[in-house]
């Protein structure tokens, strides 16, 4: 089974659940999204190896993601990745879960 489909089955499942069992799902639901998004930033890594540290960083403004000097050739590869994933119905789907598991009061960041 892919991340994505892992991803869709557990946000079909959110509906129905409650308490500690959603708090599960959401935590499983949010490591196959980071795992996703690994595995995506290693692609896009990849894809853009040969490009010029000046070439990310116009290809991030064209996505729409601000970039500065400061920032390294890894931090414009995560950015383009990040937007990219986004995109994926698993990130999609990973949200829609997190946004209405937060409705109902359920939240991975332990309240202080």
């Amino acid at each position: 089974m892919t991340t994505t489909q892992r991803i869709l089955d557990l946000a079909a499942a959110a509906p129905a659940s409650q308490g500690e069992d959603l708090v599960l799902l959401l935590s499983e639901a949010n490591e196959l999204y980071q795992q996703g998004l690994r595995d995506l930033r290693r692609d896009v890594a990849a894809r853009l190896d040969g490009l010029a540290t000046a070439d990310l960083m116009f290809a991030a403004e064209r996505a729409g993601i601000p970039c500065d000097a400061s920032q390294d050739r890894d931090e414009v590869i995560l950015l383009l990745a990040l937007v990219e994933w986004e995109m994926t119905s698993a990130a999609m789907a990973y949200t829609e879960v997190a946004e209405a598991a937060a409705r109902r009061g359920v939240c991975l960041i332990p309240e202080e």
